[in-house]
């Protein structure tokens, strides 16, 4: 479960919080003047995640690599091609 708490409420409730997180693995949104700003998470999401965010850059390195040598209006007309195609229901 998500939950979304301010600043204030959450400096205020840190060790409950705490516990959702570790025993019920829940995540936590902080908002600050309404907007979120950080997340509290599991341990172990938070390390899937930063192997999830590696395998990510690996990925995008691999893409930018092969498109190198494509001019840049060329890939956004694939793009947007691809994209039509997609929504046409190809």
């Amino acid at each position: 479960m998500i939950n979304e708490t301010s600043a204030v409420a959450f400096r205020q409730n840190l060790g409950e919080m705490l516990n959702q997180v570790q025993y019920r693995h829940d995540s936590i949104v902080i908002n600050k003047d309404g907007k979120p700003v950080a997340a509290l998470v599991d341990a172990r999401l938070f390390a899937r995640i930063r192997r999830m965010q590696g395998r990510f850059d690996a990925l995008c390195q691999r893409i930018e690599s092969g498109f190198a040598n494509t001019p840049e209006a060329e890939g956004l007309a694939e793009i947007d091609a691809a994209v039509a195609d997609m929504r046409a229901g190809r």
